[in-house]
């Protein structure tokens, strides 16, 4: 096996050579079921051939698999970590023609976002994939974005309302007025561990989700707003990337209207 400068390659290479080994292994286990059939009836003659048989494929067919082993000698962690996986992931999802972005060492394919792991995984929205083979993954990806997301707009809109609620009221701010959307994560994220379980990119894209969604109306009759203008210009703020390559800026919600 030649060096391969990509992980897409090397597994390609890896799976054309494993079929070398695939076929003298099966060889000598068709040789070992002769020395079976022979022993069954007591055919001595070809037993004895069938034994000289196996052994014989039975050693070529351990070289080819030691020299399989051999030439693996690509080193994921380190494509993984230095970006060299990412990158190459992107360029096949472009040359499919699948929407996907780096932002924030996170891959995001709208609707879902893909983390790899260090332990050269990846992880699809909270689901740890080991399938990691560039051309699968963005064949994952294609058909995930294929499908509407599995996104419940109307209850993340009532969730966002109640958290607005609270963090209004612990500035001792007026209805309706501007809340900086980093005080509402960080009572989304009240619990322990819960801000790496639902991270500040997961937050940022589920904004845009409800956005794309186009529901601002909740059950008790308020409005909900998405102000950037000068939000956006300094504090903190929750970037995602559209599904169209855009990067998308959220830092205020307001919700007017209905009940004080």
């Amino acid at each position: 096996m030649t060096e391969a400068n990509s992980l897409e390659q090397a597994l390609a290479d890896l799976e054309r050579d494993a079929d070398s080994a695939v076929r003298s292994l099966t060889s000598a286990l068709k040789e070992a079921k002769k020395v079976k059939a022979a022993a069954t009836t007591g055919q001595l003659r070809e037993l004895r051939q069938a034994l000289d048989g196996s052994v014989r494929l039975a050693d070529a067919a351990a070289a080819t698999t030691r020299d399989v082993r051999d030439a693996w000698t690509f080193d994921e962690q380190a494509y993984v970590t230095g970006g060299g996986y990412a990158k190459e992931v992107l360029a096949l999802a472009a040359e499919e023609g699948v929407q996907a972005f780096e932002s924030d060492d996170r891959i995001l394919c709208y609707p879902v976002i893909v983390q790899v792991a260090p332990d050269a995984t990846v992880v699809i929205d909270k689901k740890k994939d080991r399938r990691t083979r560039p051309s699968v993954l963005v064949s994952t990806l294609k058909a995930l974005q294929s499908k509407p997301p599995k996104f419940k707009a109307d209850a993340f809109l009532e969730s966002l309302a109640a958290a607005y609620d609270l963090a209004r009221a612990r500035q001792g701010g007026r209805p309706g007025s501007t809340v900086m959307l980093a005080d509402l994560y960080s009572v989304f994220t009240l619990l322990p561990g819960t801000g790496r379980d639902y991270t500040k990119p997961e937050f940022a894209r589920d904004l845009y989700l409800l956005d794309l969604d186009g529901k601002t109306r909740t059950k008790d009759g308020r409005t909900m707003q998405l102000p950037a203008s000068a939000l956006t210009r300094g504090g903190v703020k929750f970037t995602t990337v559209t599904r169209s390559g855009q990067t998308k800026l959220y830092a205020g919600i307001s919700f007017e209207g209905g009940p004080s």
